[in-house]
Formats: C-alpha cells, structure tokens, sequence
C-alpha cells in the first residue's frame, strides 16, 4: 500500500470553500481549513491528481510539518527535525524558494530562507556522510509560512503556479487569475446549459474557464509539473494515467452559449488567440462590443466579469460612468444574475442596486469585492412543458 500524505493547498482569500468541495469530489479526504489554504490526505497519485485536476487551488504541498518558533535557534531545530531524506537526494538541488511571516517574532524573509537552508544542509550531511551538496539533480523548492510564531513547511510539488494553465500566453493590463477566476464560476449556480457573458472579458478568462468547466476539461492537462521530475517517489506511469483520465473525462456540451465582449479590438484578438490555446474556441463567442450594447433576449443568463477599476483607469468619473451603464443593461436582462468581483468602493453605488451577497476577496495583495445579484431559478423542465 503506498505512503499516505498531508497535503497544503493555498487558494484564494475567501475561496476556501470552493477548493473543499473540489478537493472532496476528487475523493480525498480534507483534514484542516484554515485562510486561504485546505488540508487534505493522499497518495502518490494525489499529487498527479491534485495538480491536473483542481481549478480553484494555487498550489499542491506536501505538508512536511510544522512547529514553534519564536527565535532562529528554534527555526534551526525545528527545520532539523524533519525527515527531509524521505524525499532530498543525496545529489538533490534544494531551496527555500519563498517565506512569508505574519504576526510573528521572526519576520525576515531572507534570515528564514537562510537559516532554513543551513538546517537541512546539516541534517542530510550527517544523513549522507557528506559535507558539500553538489545540488545537481531533481529540483526540491520548500515554501515556508510562519502565522503567529508557527511554522508551517510545504515541499512544492506544483513549481509554476496552478494558475498558469499554459492557454494565457497574451493578456490585459490587470488580468483576474485563472483559478480565481474558476472560483467565482464553482462558487455560483451557472451550469453549462445557461448563458455566460463578460462585458469586459479583456484576454478572455471568465469565458475560457468557463468553457473549461462546461467541457469537463482539467485545467493542468496540458502542462508541467515539479513532481514529474521525482522518478524515485513517483512513477511516470501515474502521470500517463492521470492525464489518461482527465482527456477521457472530457465531454463536449449539448449546448454551449458561453461571451465575452471588449471595447478593444485587439483584446479580443488576444481572447480568440487564448481560448484556441485553451481548445476552447469554439464553445466560445468573442466580439468587440462595448458594455452599452449587452443585451441577450434570452432569461437566466449570468454576467461574470471583472470590470475596470480605479486601479486601471486613471479618472474616476470614467469608473462610475462605466458602473453605471453596466447597471443599466444588467437592469435590463430580465431574471439573469450577475457576480462582479472588484475593488471600486462605490460600485453598488453606481450599479445602482445593492448586492444579495457579497465577499471580501483577496486578488493577490488587493483586497477587491465579489458583488453577487442573484436571479431567479430558471423552471424545471416539467414546468416549461406545461406553459
């Protein structure tokens, strides 16, 4: 039976939720949900599988443990302690690649990285009876977080971030993140069946993610990952399995009316060029069109964007002119819905109606807002046949 691991996934800010029901309909097991990361257990085939599969995660760790420390001669210890020949080769490259420290005694990225480094350094020199690493093999990137003097330890098993899908060679000035993105889709009640538009669909992430989904589509299939490197933990054959599976999974809609809209033209050229990289194009329908033209006359579409904000236009008269006709043309599609993530502060203001819910969400370090005005529920089929 192969080994059981604790794995980190980090995710959106307030996306938690979304990333637990995905970790669970892969069939794993969550452990711990703590701000922006969820815990779950796996085998060596959860690293393939969590990577290829999850849409809504940043990353996939193996949670190599945590601990006190409150000075560096804990931080020293504590990093000594851990079984890291389970994984580092004798010829291993190994770094501390990021820290990050919040409300804790120890808060120098640099001195964690540091002292982190010469522990393990010391620990599989007595481990391997050699004083100098030759670091010329597999890769190992160890990522640290240290939250009110806890240390948490994450072996990165992703390398590029999740979000990076491979389709996004070309974007806008201030792109949403592709599982943010995926996020706000899961987080809602849309389903292949209904329509989808952004008015600003800029490089065209709301419509290629949701087309993704609408496909069954796993977004890391087309892609690289660290732990493929890992011959002596992780067979290919697992890999070549996972993939296997998720182009087997995919399915081709019964009806796809997925949009996306752009001022620009050149935008939308860009958008085109990303959902064919994405294979994609052709469930999606790209046009240049400004936001005072959204229209549909069909009922119980959705509207998912990520409008301009302060952010990326310089004059704030423009910003609430934009809100404006936005709520304009939303008032004017009958029983749709519409989930607007933003940081523009008056944009219930401006839309001119007050939001069913909304969520602080955190957009890399800007805190912004998801905005959700929910429609009514299409009727069941039973019902349409009877009108």
């Amino acid at each position: 039976m192969s080994e059981i691991y604790e794995f980190i996934a980090p995710c959106h800010f307030g996306m938690e939720a979304v990333l637990k029901k995905e970790i669970y309909d892969l069939g794993y097991e969550v452990t711990k949900v703590q701000d922006g990361r969820v815990y779950f257990e796996g085998d060596t085939e959860a690293i393939a599988y969590a990577n290829v599969f999850l849409r809504t995660a940043d990353r996939v760790m193996i949670n190599m443990g945590e601990f006190k420390a409150e000075t560096f001669e804990d931080l020293f210890q504590g990093t000594k302690a851990i079984e890291w020949e389970r994984f580092i080769e004798q010829d291993s490259k190994f770094n501390v690649v990021k820290a990050a420290s919040v409300k804790s005694k120890l808060f120098s990225p640099t001195d964690i990285q540091k002292i982190m480094k010469k522990a393990m350094v010391d620990r599989l020199s007595g481990i391997y009876g050699i004083s100098h690493f030759e670091e010329s093999g597999t890769e190992f990137a160890i990522r640290v977080m240290i939250n009110k003097d806890i240390v948490s330890v994450g072996l990165d098993t992703t390398g590029v971030g999740l979000h990076k899908r491979g389709y996004r060679l070309l974007t806008a000035k201030a792109p949403i993140a592709e599982n943010l993105a995926a996020a706000i889709i899961l987080l809602s009640p849309w389903k292949s069946d209904r329509i989808l538009v952004d008015p600003f669909c800029g490089s065209g992430t709301f419509p290629i993610e949701a087309a993704l989904i609408g496909c069954n589509m796993a977004p890391g299939m087309n892609r690289k990952f660290s732990a493929q490197n890992w011959h002596h933990l992780i067979e290919s054959r697992v890999w070549k399995d996972c993939i296997e599976d998720a182009k087997e999974r995919v399915e081709v809609p019964v009806k796809s009316d997925i949009q996306g809209y752009d001022i620009d033209p050149q935008m939308i050229e860009i958008a085109r060029e990303n959902a064919r990289k994405a294979g994609v194009d052709k469930y999606i329908h790209f046009q240049t069109r400004g936001v005072d033209q959204l229209s549909h006359p069909k009922k119980y579409g959705f509207i998912m964007t990520n409008p301009p904000y302060g952010e990326r236009l310089m004059d704030n008269d423009s910003v609430a002119d934009i809100y404006k006709t936005l709520g304009e043309r939303y008032k004017n599609l009958d029983s749709w819905s519409m989930y607007m993530i933003t940081s523009y502060p008056d944009a219930e203001t401006a839309i001119g109606k007050k939001a069913d819910k909304n969520r602080k969400i955190y957009n890399g370090m800007l805190k912004t807002y998801l905005y959700q005005f929910m429609g009514p529920k299409p009727p069941k089929k039973n019902d349409e046949k009877r009108d």
